[in-house]
């Protein structure tokens, strides 16, 4: 494929290295019966070893000048030139599950990552190139220093794992941070006593304020005319030493209260 200069609009770093890309399809380990997507295939660097060993592989790029030579280099691939973000994964995608892999767009890692969280049915697993720092936030537990958001909605709806790190020379151009390939196994017996939105929303409005006690950032967000009772939950800590089963928890206090203030409303 011809050499093309990568474009920062698209957060383009081309892998360049091939004991990287053969290190990262082993850890994919895609199988013949295997439907696979590829996030951003570029230059078809992570295509060409995967169609040895793919069933069926999908490969979606918003760079209009790579499409037409990733069909001719790759005629079984099914390409599709569009936005990742954008698409209808649902209608676009008519197999029941699917792998994901992809060296992303740094700049757009959690809107990806959230919009497979929001698709899990679809998935049984990703692999993906993120920045090295935002990795260990995925991948983050209690009590560590880089748990957050990210690691609490990541590991409350799939099993994360940090693979391996990955130096800036294996790029072209080098980004200025190191990179890391993590790996998501979605879990799809999720609890049905608090839906999704609502745990996200409680996750995102705990970590609101950092450094706060739940109470104080709570009290700023859209749960703001909320109010606990002392025995209920010990709204003095901070959202970084909650375990995810409290974040769980929490979520389910706050569902019940805003049922009895939904049920207030209709009786007035």
């Amino acid at each position: 494929m011809t050499k093309l200069q990568p474009l920062k609009r698209f957060g383009q770093n081309y892998l360049i290295d091939n004991n990287i890309i053969h290190k990262i399809i082993s850890e994919f380990d895609p199988q013949k019966d295997d439907n696979v997507i590829e996030i951003g295939a570029g230059t078809g660097a992570l295509t060409k070893e995967l169609i040895k060993s793919t069933g069926k592989l999908y490969a979606v790029e918003i760079d209009k000048r790579v499409v037409e030579s990733l069909a001719l280099s790759f005629p079984s691939v099914h390409v599709i030139n569009q936005d990742f973000l954008k698409l209808d994964l649902k209608s676009s995608f008519p197999e029941k599950q699917y792998r994901i892999i992809g060296n992303i767009p740094y700049n757009i890692t959690s809107p990806i990552l959230f919009k497979l969280i929001n698709n899990r049915q679809l998935f049984t697993d990703a692999m993906l190139m993120v920045q090295y720092e935002v990795a260990k936030r995925i991948t983050a537990e209690t009590q560590d220093k880089d748990y957050g958001i990210l690691g609490v909605l990541s590991n409350y709806f799939a099993e994360t794992k940090l693979c391996f790190k990955i130096s800036p020379n294996v790029f072209y151009p080098k980004p200025k941070v190191d990179s890391a390939i993590i790996q998501i196994k979605f879990k799809k017996d999720i609890s049905n006593e608090v839906d999704d939105y609502l745990f996200i929303q409680v996750v995102k409005a705990s970590f609101g304020n950092r450094r706060k006690k739940l109470k104080n950032s709570l009290s700023n967000s859209i749960f703001a005319g909320i109010s606990f009772k002392e025995d209920e939950f010990d709204m003095n800590r901070r959202a970084e030493e909650l375990s995810i089963d409290e974040f769980v928890t929490l979520s389910k206090i706050i569902k019940g209260k805003l049922q009895n203030i939904n049920n207030a409303i209709k009786l007035i």
